[in-house]
């Protein structure tokens, strides 16, 4: 009650119908996580929690394990306070452990000694550093590590130049520890503990950068239009008679919706029911697409299942759609406009169990978005958390319903995909596939993030300069290809100061939208995209119009037709006047005999 009361709309949004119903079906345990993302420009990772793991539940490269995230009390985590005897045993077990690999073959002193140094360097900063009562063993440790010092300080005698070698970087590596004191020091202690775990944070942190700032977009071209209308054709058996009576939650999918909108942009919704029994056309086309194919599923406990799932084909789904658009027209009344960019959304209400292309809720295509719902309140997916499966509301497909229309919209990818430069190709990693957002796995709720806004945002820029670019490019490349004449020469400089100007106007549009996206203005940003697409066009028309008005000079002032005499230019003439007068010269008539 405290929910539905407050102020967390959110909540109360998910709560209100079902607790109301007194149908609990529909809720399902959260993905308990250590990492999250939050509504506006913020994410956090728990490193001291845990252990977690989420991902696909066949495992694979990339699934959240409890190994994915720096482990604190394995490596510069805080020291437990353990006793003589417990200290005593853990380092006879790491002496156990690393002796162990030497097995019953010979190896060299210096290697030994390396080995040991190893353990006691580990073994300090685990359980002597930070202590409130020193532990007796770190006080002998600390003996035995000058006798370490001594036993290495003989081996610089030694023949062997490679030990001697070995020794003396030991040396250099022990000569400013001070393991077992407390005393401060000017330097920061090596250690290969605190290394790796900066390293792994490094890592992680970059990954952040990769999925969370600045993730990967889908291939193609996003435009920005300033103006979205979104055509919601929801498909059912039988005929409603109102959409409101239809099992949508459409208040919910029309928030989603709205939040994918920039702030200078318009939304608009239209609806409209298309029932398969009224329609011949869609029921055929939906009769057609459908499919039904044997899954196989691995469960979280190890249990494989065989089972059949029905699945609509996108492909040939949309290739039916298409035709009917050419009879009965889908389109709305802004179909050719160039501020608005219209969606279609065919929302497939199904009894049984129905997906598209066997593993999705939604599929966004090149020109519209698919999304099946069906009445199964617990459907078992191929993903897991912290060892139990999640299950999948169908009856509530507007989370992955959000997700495709925005990768049709701008390009947006689930968060645990991103491309890697190195490979080539896609890769996963699901860490940060978190938050109350459409693209995470790990919660229900829908809400578009800052950080998904700005990536939005980016995609319509990054789309804008790059064709700006390439439209600059060719036409410049029109330039580079002509010949020059000197009777052309005139007629280009005139034009020429128009020309620059034009092409400094888009430079300086370049110029203006990277340092207003730097600073994260992105709505004073989208103002200029028009500009820049107007201005590049318009340089392209006039440096074309000057190429015309350059081609007729080449046809027709170069008429003279010049010839250049040396020595052999006169016997040339003689022999072509000689060849003619035998061929042509007069012949006498023959005496005709009868």
């Amino acid at each position: 009650m405290q929910l539905l009361n407050g102020k967390n709309d959110d909540m109360k949004l998910l709560l209100e119908k079902d607790l109301k119903s007194g149908d609990l079906s529909g809720l399902h345990t959260e993905c308990l996580t250590d990492t999250w993302i939050g509504k506006d420009r913020w994410a956090f990772i728990d490193l001291s929690a845990g252990p977690f793991s989420w991902g696909p539940a066949v495992g694979g490269e990339g699934v959240r394990t409890e190994l994915s995230l720096p482990n604190v009390e394995k490596t510069i985590g805080a020291v437990a306070e353990i006793s003589e005897d417990e200290a005593e045993e853990r380092l006879q077990d790491a002496m156990q452990q690393k002796f162990a690999v030497f097995g019953d073959k010979d190896h060299q002193a210096i290697d030994i000694l390396l080995a040991e140094i190893d353990i006691y360097e580990l073994f300090a900063f685990k359980h002597c550093k930070g202590r409130k009562v020193k532990l007796a063993l770190c006080e002998e440790l600390d003996e035995r590590m000058r006798d370490l010092k001594t036993e290495l300080q003989s081996f610089e005698g030694e023949d062997d130049e490679s030990h001697r070698r070995t020794a003396l970087e030991a040396l250099k590596r022990m000569e400013n520890w001070n393991l077992f004191s407390d005393t401060n020091e000017d330097f920061q202690n090596y250690t290969v503990a605190r290394d790796t775990f900066l390293a792994h944070l490094g890592a992680t942190l970059w990954g952040s950068m990769r999925h969370i700032i600045s993730p990967s977009l889908a291939d193609g071209a996003f435009h920005y239009y300033e103006k979205i209308s979104f055509q919601l054709f929801f498909i059912t058996q039988e005929k409603a008679r109102q959409i409101k009576l239809l099992p949508v939650d459409l208040k919910a999918l029309k928030d989603g919706l709205y939040s994918l909108a920039l702030p200078s942009q318009k939304v608009m919704i239209s609806q409209r029911m298309l029932p398969l029994s009224e329609d011949p056309a869609l029921a055929m086309a939906f009769s057609v697409a459908r499919r039904a194919a044997a899954v196989p599923l691995l469960l979280v406990n190890g249990t494989y299942r065989k089972t059949v799932r029905s699945y609509l084909d996108s492909s040939i789904l949309q290739h039916q759609l298409q035709r009917m658009n050419d009879h009965v027209s889908l389109k709305g009344t802004h179909a050719h406009s160039r501020s608005v960019l219209e969606i279609p959304i065919f929302w497939f209400i199904h009894g049984d169990p129905l997906f598209v292309d066997k593993h999705y809720q939604a599929k966004a295509l090149s020109d519209m978005v698919i999304v099946v719902q069906s009445e199964s309140p617990s459907w078992e997916s191929h993903l897991q958390c912290n060892g139990r499966s999640l299950l999948w509301d169908l009856r509530r497909p507007i989370k992955a319903a959000l997700a495709a229309v925005s990768e049709h919209l701008a390009g947006l990818l689930p968060l645990h995909l991103v491309y890697s430069q190195a490979h080539e190709t896609a890769i996963e990693d699901w860490i940060w596939s978190v938050g109350c957002n459409p693209l995470s796995i790990t919660c229900q709720g829908c809400d578009i993030s800052q950080f998904q806004s700005d990536t939005i945002a980016r995609s319509y820029i990054l789309t804008t300069l790059e064709e700006s670019t390439q439209l600059v490019n060719s036409a410049i490349h029109l330039l580079v290809m002509e010949h020059t004449s000197e009777q052309t020469f005139k007629i280009f400089q005139a034009q020429e100061r128009e020309l620059v100007n034009k092409y400094n106007y888009v430079v300086s549009l370049w110029r203006r939208i990277s340092t207003v996206t730097g600073e994260l203005r992105y709505v004073d940003a989208m103002r200029l995209l028009n500009a820049l697409e107007d201005a590049s066009k318009v340089f392209a028309d006039y440096v074309n119009a000057t190429l015309a008005s350059l081609h007729p000079i080449h046809c027709t002032r170069q008429r003279k037709v010049e010839v250049e005499f040396d020595m052999t230019t006169i016997p040339a003439f003689l022999v072509v006047l000689l060849v003619l007068w035998i061929v042509l010269r007069p012949r006498r008539p023959k005496p005709k005999i009868n």
